[in-house]
């Protein structure tokens, strides 16, 4: 098993190399070789920090334990991902409307900030990743572009200064990768998608007529355009990032000289102590170096104490609305209209459908609630075939992408998921999919309930703007406090987090039904952290002598006036949050 030896701080008069050589030489001492220790090391962290990681029994990690200058032995874990109109309605733009230097020109557009971003990778081909107008790589820099599967240096440029791809943890974990049964590249090129969504929010540069599939059409951008990026490929295709992996990224990130970091992953809760954290630790050592180290808070919401990445160091994102939403209307039979939220973006059928009501339709062994909820196996496909579905969320089968496999499977033809509404919309390609609330969905089941043969039409989604619809805490954002140290108050700030549209990886096929796309709308605190990721360039490029706490100082004091007059007279106490 994969341990990792950590040893704190590094004497700054230290040469890396000699401390490489302690650490074969402390593991050779406890193994009985030289040639052992070279077999069971995976990682030396001899940058920004002291310690390393290898394959040890409990007995040899329980040894290395009690040697001297060990700080702390702690398993290989593994930790997950937490997956244009945003910047703008931030206020971050080239012409603020109250007139003078916004931040994004006092900036110089983030010129020569480097962030660095811990995720799955990149696509660097992705037209966000152009270098137009960038000027040399600052000379600072020591990072390289590492090469692999379908990755070189010629893939780096003037925007991707740095490629660095960390798999020996996972493979410790999970054996030696088939890039042949997974959809995967072994190297820093991102066969996900994740990685390069959110490096393009935090430093993508300017491209117009982007959208998905129409939707959310405009200019995309990132926070910091003339930012440049530092990819550390962390995570891999099936979701997984191990902590041995992690702890090495921010070792090179130090080493290279990122100015900030963007992490959006994280560990489920129970929290581990601090001490036994590697974000908290990688964390820690990047902040005394200066660097500023943002992170995803979670998507364990909307219940109290989930917020995860709660070290006092580091700048805790949840993630919030903006005013943009995608609505689409219904009609009925008896010629009544309603509206709902949806991202399908397919043709729609040209007449109207029939309609029924899950309950209706169950299979023999579904139980009422299940079959109500559209949960998995509960739909009786003879009886569902050809028609639209009328779901409703319950406390057990909470998710509308749940209930869309379940009628595609039974062979329906669209669903209608009436739930307690979040202005998080899910993704739906094979299939429509309109997301209505419980009054809305309830008249709809009266219409079922009371007409023979009740029928329904669906509009095509439409992009709605406007700034009552936003901001707010997005229902899933994990919150406070920290279930650890909840005297410390976590998450530190909202950012956009809701339907955000940003660069993809075109490698993988969305659905059977739709091809590859190069921009996409995803949720998460994945895409508010590099939202605040993109800010904190900025502001170190206007102010590069400052430290990650004037930093974060600054964000956390300085949220915008117009949006707190909006937060406070327009939205529930519960979900308030202000914006930059």
């Amino acid at each position: 098993q994969v341990h990792i030896v950590y040893m704190g701080e590094l004497h700054p008069e230290l040469h890396p190399e000699l401390v490489r050589d302690s650490h074969h030489g402390m593991l050779a001492a406890v193994l009985g070789s030289k040639q052992a220790a070279e077999d069971a090391i995976l990682y030396s962290y001899r940058h920004g920090f002291s310690g390393f990681a290898a394959v040890l029994t409990n007995a040899q990690a329980a040894q290395l334990s009690d040697w001297p200058g060990v700080v702390r032995v702690v398993r290989n874990r593994v930790l997950d991902l937490h997956t244009t109109r945003s910047w703008d309605f931030m206020r971050v733009n080239p012409s603020p409307p109250s007139g003078g230097s916004g931040i994004l020109s006092g900036s110089r557009f983030g010129e020569d900030s480097i962030i660095g971003v811990l995720d799955t990778g990149i696509w660097p081909e992705s037209a966000s990743f152009r270098d137009d107008g960038i000027g040399d790589v600052p000379r600072r820099w020591k990072g390289q572009c590492v090469a692999g599967e379908r990755f070189n240096a010629s893939n780096c440029n003037r925007k991707i200064i740095g490629a660095k791809w960390f798999v020996k943890g996972y493979q410790a974990e999970y054996g030696k990768m088939n890039t042949t049964d997974i959809h995967e590249y072994m190297s820093a090129r991102d066969a996900v998608g994740h990685g390069t969504h959110t490096a393009s929010t935090a430093a993508g540069a300017l491209v117009p007529d982007a959208s998905f599939r129409g939707l959310a059409s405009g200019v995309a951008r990132g926070g910091a355009p003339r930012a440049r990026l530092a990819v550390y490929k962390v995570c891999w295709a099936t979701g997984d990032c191990t902590s041995a992996d992690i702890l090495a990224a921010f070792d090179a990130a130090i080493h290279d000289g990122v100015d900030v970091l963007s992490v959006s992953l994280g560990q489920a809760p129970p929290l581990p102590a601090y001490v036994d954290d590697v974000l908290a630790i990688g964390s820690f050592h990047a902040v005394v170096r200066g660097i500023t180290v943002v992170c995803s808070a979670g998507n364990s919401g909307p219940y109290s104490e989930t917020v995860i990445n709660s070290a006092p160091w580091v700048l805790t994102v949840a993630a919030g609305t903006i005013d943009r939403t995608f609505l689409a209307k219904i009609t009925l039979g008896n010629n009544s209209t309603y509206v709902g939220q949806t991202m399908y973006s397919g043709k729609h059928a040209a007449t109207s459908m029939h309609i029924v009501y899950a309950e209706d339709v169950s299979s023999d062994n579904a139980d009422d609630t299940d079959a109500r909820s559209c949960t998995a196996g509960s739909l009786n496909a003879t009886l569902v075939k050809g028609n639209v579905v009328l779901c409703f969320q319950t406390r057990g089968q909470r998710a509308s992408q749940v209930a869309v496999e379940t009628v595609k499977k039974a062979r329906g033809v669209g669903v209608i998921f009436a739930q307690f509404l979040t202005k998080d919309i899910a993704s739906a390609f094979d299939i429509p999919l309109i997301q209505v609330d419980y009054q809305v969905g309830t008249a709809i089941l009266a219409y079922t309930t009371s007409t023979r043969n009740p029928m329904v039409q669906f509009g095509s989604a439409k992009t709605i703007l406007g700034e009552l619809i936003g901001p707010e805490v997005a229902y899933f954002s994990s919150r406070g406090p920290s279930s650890l140290t909840p005297s410390i108050l976590k998450p530190d700030i909202t950012a956009p987090g809701v339907n955000i549209l940003a660069s993809w990886s075109p490698s993988v096929a969305l659905s059977s039904a739709m091809g590859s796309v190069n921009f996409k709308i995803d949720s998460g605190t994945s895409m508010s952290c590099p939202h605040i990721s993109g800010v904190a360039a900025l502001l170190k490029s206007m102010h590069p002598n400052w430290s990650p706490a004037a930093v974060k100082s600054a964000m956390v004091t300085t949220g915008n006036g117009h949006m707190l007059h909006l937060v406070t007279h327009t939205l529930p106490l519960t979900n308030r949050s202000t914006s930059l």
